[in-house]
């Protein structure tokens, strides 16, 4: 694949506003989801296919259902 894929960069967009609604900095928020940091602005880049367990490590570190993570379905390309 060349370059971000779109999903995955608003995918990573909607983590970057969660977290930052919660007042996390990226660091303390790789913390506490138990991620490396630099992993962690890898997927608010859009430059990580994120597994699914990260995805629930993720939404458990929010306090959200996992699919909270995803935009609207109407606005992800297939």
């Amino acid at each position: 694949m060349k370059g971000k894929h779109p999903n995955l960069v608003k995918i990573g967009k909607q983590i970057r506003q969660l977290r930052e609604n919660l007042g996390f900095s990226q660091e303390a928020f790789a913390a506490e989801v138990g991620i490396d940091r630099s992993y962690i602005g890898g997927i608010e880049r859009g430059e990580r296919n994120i597994s699914a367990l990260n995805l629930v490590r993720i939404a458990k570190a929010l306090d959200v259902e996992v699919g909270e993570l995803f935009p609207p379905i109407d606005e992800l390309k297939i």
